[in-house]
């Protein structure tokens, strides 16, 4: 989608919540300057309890974006996003980038990437049992934390712990960590 009309998939509103996107294929190219297209995925404006699972996001400069901007914290503090089963592959930043509220990425595989996930402006995730295979800055950080448990070469893990560490408030199943790849590989996307 062409920057001057927004997103491939956008959500936002402080009324909108318990959200899920399944089984999706979001990409573009990286053939433009980084500024040509939006995100593939935007969450934004005090969304709650959205979740993402079994997507591939993929050739795109700037792939997902949970939160506004630096100065809307008023809304987007209560964000309670979960990002489950991904494969994020051939993207250059936002995978995802998080402002403020709260994050639960796991099971994902990540690729051929350059940046990946990024904890901005007091944004709490917890990032675990993830697989990333030739990503340059797998977790990093601008004012916020993650709590980085059982992910395959995240090296640099670049954010701080949180402390306390993010409760998930919800029931998950982590895979075998040496099942990640092929599993998301096999099943994310449409079919």
């Amino acid at each position: 989608v062409l920057a001057d009309t927004g997103d491939a998939i956008e959500i936002q509103g402080t009324t909108v919540k318990n959200i899920w996107i399944d089984q999706c294929d979001l990409s573009s190219d990286l053939d433009h300057d980084p500024d040509y297209y939006e995100c593939l995925l935007d969450i934004t404006h005090g969304v709650q309890y959205v979740s993402i699972t079994n997507t591939r996001f993929h050739d795109h400069w700037k792939a997902s974006l949970v939160g506004d901007s630096d100065s809307n914290g008023s809304e987007d503090v209560v964000f309670t996003v979960t990002y489950a089963y991904n494969y994020w592959y051939n993207i250059n930043s936002g995978m995802p980038s998080f402002r403020f509220g709260k994050g639960h990425i796991f099971n994902s595989y990540f690729k051929d990437s350059v940046d990946g996930i990024y904890t901005r402006v007091g944004a709490v995730l917890r990032v675990e049992n993830n697989v990333f295979y030739n990503v340059v800055t797998p977790i990093y950080e601008d004012g916020g934390c993650a709590t980085a448990v059982n992910n395959q070469d995240a090296i640099p893990n670049l954010a701080p712990p949180c402390n306390p560490a993010l409760a998930i408030p919800y029931a998950h199943t982590l895979l075998a960590l040496s099942s990640v790849s092929a599993y998301v590989t096999a099943n994310s996307g449409t079919h």
